[in-house]
């Protein structure tokens, strides 16, 4: 059986923990820091035995040389960012597959908010971690890639399952919803959707994971009909004081 545990880091990131039951093992997916992350598992009484990169930016890496040094565990993550993450024990890229004791993680190739981000795609757990590709109601800026790429990005995840949970590594859902309310105003289920996102909010709760199918639904960059209408969201998205 597999657990999930959410770890608040930073500002607005979350670090995810998935841990096996039956092999003790402990996956830590993008970990920004290492103290935090650390005394999660501990708590928990579990041993990170695994490191997740999904792409090199610090605040998904940072504490990756901690961890390890504390632990002895192997750091995993995209080969094409081998350069710029020096702590990578494993590289690997669309096709491959990592195993957290008997469970299976598919990798998938997701660039465009870096050149060689990838997403890990656990079928049997219905999960896929997806780092700053796909957020609740939103997409990851395009610094290192392009609209095409995003789109084809956006093709990939729509196609999971329904019910697939989306862990993605920031707590962007309310700013990137009052853009999608913008971009989409006659759609109900985005207005509903802000409603309850906003409830969590003022509690200050959590408002991922989400789901595909909750994505399909509401998220205007996965519902893009083109590359060209998602270029002129993520241009407008970026520059929205809404």
């Amino acid at each position: 059986m597999i657990e999930i545990a959410r770890i608040p880091v930073l500002t607005d990131n979350y670090v995810w923990l998935v841990h096996d039951g039956e092999s003790k093992e402990t996956a830590a997916i993008d970990p920004a820091v290492a103290g935090p992350v650390l005394a999660a598992a501990e708590a928990r009484g579990w041993r990170i035995t695994q490191i997740w990169n999904t792409h090199w930016h610090p605040d998904h890496t940072g504490g990756n040389a901690e961890i390890r040094q504390a632990t002895g565990c192997t750091v995993t993550g995209p080969a094409a960012e081998a350069e710029r993450i020096p702590t990578l024990d494993r590289l690997v890229a669309e096709g491959d597959v990592v195993h957290l004791g008997g469970h299976a993680a598919r990798v998938i190739d997701v660039p465009a908010h870096t050149a060689g981000h990838i997403a890990y795609l656990m079928p049997a757990a219905k999960a896929a971690f997806v780092g700053d590709t796909l957020f609740a109601m939103g997409c990851g800026r395009l610094f290192e890639g392009t609209a095409a790429e995003m789109f084809a990005n956006m093709r990939k995840l729509e196609a999971l399952p329904d019910d697939t949970a989306v862990y993605c590594a920031h707590e962007y859902t309310q700013s990137n919803g009052r853009y999608a309310l913008a971009a989409e105003p006659g759609n109900e289920a985005i207005a509903r959707r802000m409603a309850e996102v906003d409830a969590l909010r003022a509690r200050g709760e959590a408002t991922v994971p989400t789901t595909i199918a909750l994505e399909r639904a509401t998220n205007p960059f996965m519902r893009a009909a083109s590359i060209e209408e998602l270029a002129e969201r993520r241009a407008a998205k970026d520059s929205f004081r809404g």
